[in-house]
C-alpha cells in the first residue's frame, strides 16, 4: 500500500523520546520562562533543556550523517517537532533555527565549507551550540525583508552590505539585522556561527546582488542588543544586531549572487516544519478543552460536553488539527523526494495550517469560556503562541504566498503535480529589462 500513515517503529520511538523530553524536562521550566519580563533571562532560563535536546539529536538531526548529523528525513523530523511545540513553540524555534541556517551550507555550501563549519555544530561537547539565521532586517522606508528579491538597487531590500576588499581577502560588513533567532548567543556574545543574508552588490536588484556570509562568534565589529520582548515565542531570542566595519574572510561567503535563493529554499524548508508547529499548539489547546468540556458542568449536571454545541465546536477543532497534520506530512515527504524543492506545498502547508491555528484555539477558548483568560491556565498562552506563526517565518502576506503564487504563475506548472508529488518549477527572477537598464547606467556612473 503506497500511502500509508501508519508510523513506523522507528518513527513510535522517536515520538516516544520527543514527547517524554517535552512533558518532563521542558514543560516544568516553560511557564516562569514565559512569564520573565526579561527576554534575555527566559531565553537562558531553558539553556539546560537545550542542552539535553542537543543530546537527543533534535538540535542538528537534520544534518546529513555525513557531517556528524542525524541524517533525519522531513518526514521524521514532523513527529518531533510536533511533540516539543505541543508544549513550547519558541523552544523549538531556538532548535529549528539551527535548520533554516546550517541547511543552507549543505545545500549551497562548497565541500570544504561544509566539513569546515558543520562538524562543528553537530560535536559540540557542552551541548551548547547555537547557529543564527541572520536575515530580516527593520522596517522602514526602505526597510523590512519581505521584497529581499525585489527589483530596486540598494537601499531598497536586503539593506546589511558586504564590501569586497580583495587586497586582504574579507568582506567589510556595515548595516543592521533585527529579528533573527539565536544570534546573541546565551550571552550576547553572539551565537557559534551566524549565517547572514548580505548585499554585494548594492546596484544589483535583490534577485543578483546577495550573497550568504558565515560569521563566527568572536568576530570583531558586531554588537548584540537587548533582544526584543514579544508577544509571543517568549522563550526564544530574537536580535537586534548592528555590524560596523566587520571584517569577514572572503572563503566563509557562498553562494555568491544567489543569496535570494538561499533565502527562497530555506523558507521553503521550513514551511512543513512551521506547519506541524501549528498542529502541535492546535492540538493542546484541543486536548485541554476536551478534558475540561468532559470534567466541568458549567453550572449544569452533566458536563458541558453533553450540549450539542459545545460537541460540535470541539470535533471542529479535532477536524482542523488532522487536516493540518495531513498537509504537514505531505508537504515534508514531498520534500523528502524532491530535496526540499516544494517551493509551492511547502509555503501552502504553512499558510494554511497557521491561519487555521488561531481560530482553533479560539474555538477551544469558547468551549471553556471566561476561564480561559485566567493566566494560570494555558489557552491564553496558546492564543498568544498562535498569533505569532501567521507573522513569522517569511510571513504569510510576505514570501510566503509570493513563493507559492510564482510556482502558479510559471508556464510550466501543472496544477496536478502536487496532488501525484511530482516536481514543480522554481526558478531565479530576472530583473525587468527597464531595471537592468538603470543598473547598467548606475554601474557605468560609479
Amino acid at each position: 500500500m503506497a500511502i500509508d500513515f501508519t508510523l513506523t517503529s522507528y518513527q513510535r520511538r522517536l515520538q516516544r523520546i520527543a514527547r517524554e523530553f517535552a512533558s518532563e524536562i521542558l514543560a516544568p521550566l516553560v511557564r516562569a520562562a514565559d512569564e520573565d519580563d526579561d527576554p534575555q533571562r527566559a531565553f537562558q532560563a531553558v539553556k539546560g533543556a537545550y542542552i539535553e535536546s542537543y543530546k537527543l539529536g533534535f538540535a542538528t538531526g537534520f544534518i546529513p550523517k555525513k557531517y556528524g548529523g542525524g541524517g533525519i528525513s522531513n518526514l521524521d523530523l514532523q513527529i518531533v517537532v510536533e511533540e516539543i511545540c505541543a508544549v513550547d513553540p519558541g523552544f523549538a524555534t531556538i532548535l529549528l533555527v539551527n535548520g533554516l541556517a546550517l541547511m543552507p551550507l549543505v545545500w549551497f555550501g562548497s565541500e570544504d565549507q561544509k566539513q569546515k563549519w558543520l562538524p562543528q555544530a553537530t560535536s559540540d561537547p557542552r551541548g551548547e551550540y547555537l547557529a543564527g539565521w541572520t536575515v530580516s532586517e527593520a522596517a522602514g522606508n526602505p526597510g523590512g525583508t519581505a521584497n529581499f528579491d525585489g527589483a530596486a538597487p540598494y537601499p531598497a531590500g536586503i539593506g546589511l552590505t558586504a564590501t569586497h576588499d580583495r587586497k586582504n581577502g574579507e568582506y567589510v560588513l556595515n548595516g543592521r539585522k533585527f529579528w533573527p533567532v539565536n544570534a546573541g548567543g546565551w550571552d550576547l556574545g553572539g551565537a557559534d556561527v551566524n549565517v547572514c543574508i548580505v548585499r554585494t552588490d548594492p546596484q544589483a536588484a535583490g534577485s543578483r546582488g546577495l550573497t550568504a556570509i558565515i560569521v563566527p562568534r568572536g568576530t570583531a565589529g558586531i554588537s548584540y542588543e537587548r533582544p526584543i520582548s514579544k508577544l509571543g515565542h517568549r522563550l526564544c531570542q530574537n536580535n537586534s544586531v548592528v555590524f560596523s566595519d566587520c571584517r569577514v574572510p572572503e572563503e566563509n561567503a557562498f553562494a555568491i549572487g544567489d543569496g535570494d535563493l538561499v533565502i527562497n529554499k530555506a523558507f521553503t524548508w521550513s514551511g512543513p516544519v512551521a506547519a506541524i508547529a501549528s498542529v502541535g499548539v492546535a492540538r493542546s489547546a484541543y486536548e485541554y478543552a476536551l478534558t475540561w468540556a468532559k470534567t466541568h458542568t458549567g453550572g449544569g449536571d452533566q458536563p458541558i460536553i453533553s450540549h450539542q454545541v459545545v460537541a460540535y465546536t470541539l470535533a471542529e477543532v479535532a477536524m482542523k488539527v488532522e487536516a493540518g497534520r495531513a498537509f504537514a506530512w505531505k508537504a515534508a515527504h514531498y520534500h523528502d523526494l524532491h530535496n526540499a524543492d516544494g517551493h509551492a506545498i511547502g509555503p501552502m502547508a504553512k499558510v494554511f495550517c497557521s491561519e487555521m491555528l488561531f481560530g482553533a484555539v479560539f474555538q477551544a477558548m469558547k468551549v471553556v469560556g471566561v476561564n480561559a483568560l485566567d493566566r494560570s491556565l494555558p489557552l491564553e498562552r496558546y492564543l498568544r503562541e498562535a498569533a505569532v506563526f501567521p507573522l513569522y517565518d517569511a510571513g504569510n502576506l510576505g514570501m510566503q504566498m509570493r513563493k507559492i503564487c510564482a510556482v502558479m504563475a510559471h508556464s510550466d506548472f501543472d496544477p496536478r503535480a502536487i496532488a501525484r508529488s511530482a516536481a514543480t518549477p522554481f526558478a531565479k527572477t530576472a530583473p525587468p529589462p527597464e531595471i537592468q537598464a538603470v543598473g547598467k547606467n548606475l554601474k557605468l556612473q560609479a
